[in-house]
């Protein structure tokens, strides 16, 4: 009897709910990927810009087959050593004072962000969040209701009232927007799923003040482009060093190295008076007990690996890495002069390739799907966004040498087509 492949089996025991790339892989090491063939990729994608220390780093394995020996999980009805560490290095690292939430993925650290923001603004009736054009915040009902691509929305109709889009980086599109029923504003600081859209200084800095003046919460959801991968532990501060501080944060992916963890921080700005008058306290402590919760969020299995991940990217000076291969890459690219790149963007190890239309041998789909597939063929996995972009988003600890060999295959690459 034949042993069914892992594409036979995806095939018929999987929902299709991604346009997956007939690869499969079987392990990792480092910024190297295998399949199941034996046929080495240098990973430029990292799970989605998941895997900050790369694939099979020893200080989180060691972390993880400890735990997992000790308490893998208790419910969030009891305290845990690991949790409650892993809040105050968050809390430390924001420096803002204020609390933390754990759940399982960003998704899930969204949805506390909206809930959060409709109980501050339900004793004066304000719901509405204000985000913007190309934003990606999740899957769920809520998630696409904020998100503002049209593409994820079809199908699911009735969405999730109270989400109102705006152009990006236009501060003005934004003062227009808000009404006496607008809440919070919403934003990542680095659009991922988009294309990699850094936002301004500016307008980080313009949309603080009119949070300020309209008594709105301003929120970032840094799920992508957190916790080092713009080369700060929090991206709004790559952007804007100072003038800008967020009332909360959403974060994911890279928190954990794909061990599946979110977190949301809420600031320590108070909430205001209750229907009844009575001072509601701080906005870290808004959602009180039956209010938001989880099953999994921030066991102790998921709080040691993100404390591992944190205290490796610190230890291990990879901050400093994002920034300096980042600006590297940049460099290079932008110095090939090559007529398939239509232009560049990036902060930190969040790079944006947007491609001019391309004649890939006959074969179709948009641009950066045929590019992505040429590049895996030649042993160099990136990751695809929208028509056109697409978007090298590399472990934290990648060296010089592995930027330069990926520059070498994207330059044969895109040269040949």
């Amino acid at each position: 009897m034949t042993t069914p492949s892992t594409t036979d089996l995806y095939r018929e025991y999987v929902m299709p709910t991604y346009g997956r790339f007939d690869l499969s892989l079987e392990r990792g090491e480092g910024t190297r990927v295998w399949d199941e063939a034996g046929k080495e990729y240098l990973d430029f994608g990292a799970g989605i810009a998941v895997c900050s220390l790369g694939h099979s780093h020893p200080k989180l394995a060691k972390a993880i087959s400890e735990q997992a020996a000790k308490l893998v999980h208790t419910s969030n009805l009891y305290l845990t050593r690991p949790q409650a560490e892993l809040a105050k290095m968050i809390v430390d690292l924001v420096g803002l004072g204020g609390k933390a939430f754990f759940c399982n993925s960003g998704a899930e650290a969204n949805e506390g962000l909206y809930k959060l923001a409709r109980k501050f603004g339900s004793p004066s009736g304000r719901y509405e969040i204000i985000t913007f054009t190309n934003s990606f915040h999740g899957r769920t009902l809520g998630g696409i209701s904020a998100t503002g691509q049209e593409k994820v929305k079809t199908g699911f109709a009735p969405l999730v009232e109270g989400f109102v889009h705006v152009p990006f980086n236009d501060l003005s599109a934004v003062e227009a927007a808000i009404t006496p029923k607008t809440v919070t504003i919403l934003l990542e600081p680095v659009q991922g799923e988009g294309g990699i859209n850094p936002s301004t200084p500016e307008f980080l800095k313009g949309v603080r003040a009119l949070c300020d003046k309209h008594d709105l919460l301003l929120m970032f959801d840094e799920v992508q482009c957190g916790f080092g991968r713009t080369g700060d532990w929090c991206a709004w501060r790559t952007i804007a060093s100072s003038g800008v501080e967020p009332d909360a944060v959403s974060w994911a992916k890279g928190i954990a190295n794909g061990f599946p963890l979110g977190a949301l921080w809420a600031g320590s700005r108070n909430s205001g008076p209750d229907a009844n008058g009575s001072d509601r306290g701080p906005l870290s402590d808004l959602l009180g007990p039956g209010t938001h919760g989880t099953t999994y969020g921030g066991n102790p299995l998921a709080s040691t690996a993100g404390l591992t991940v944190l205290r490796a990217i610190g230890e291990e000076g990879l901050l400093e890495n994002a920034r300096n291969l980042g600006a590297y890459l940049l460099m290079k690219l932008e110095a090939m002069n090559l007529p398939a790149i239509r232009s560049l963007r990036g902060v930190g190890l969040m790079v944006g390739i947007e491609l001019n239309d391309l004649d890939t041998g006959g074969e179709v789909g948009p641009p950066a799907i045929r590019i992505t597939k040429e590049l895996m063929k030649t042993g160099l996995l990136v990751i695809p966004s929208g028509e056109r972009t697409i978007r090298l988003l590399p472990p934290l600890n990648i060296t010089k040498a592995e930027a330069d060999e990926a520059l070498m295959i994207l330059k044969n690459v895109l040269s040949g087509v």
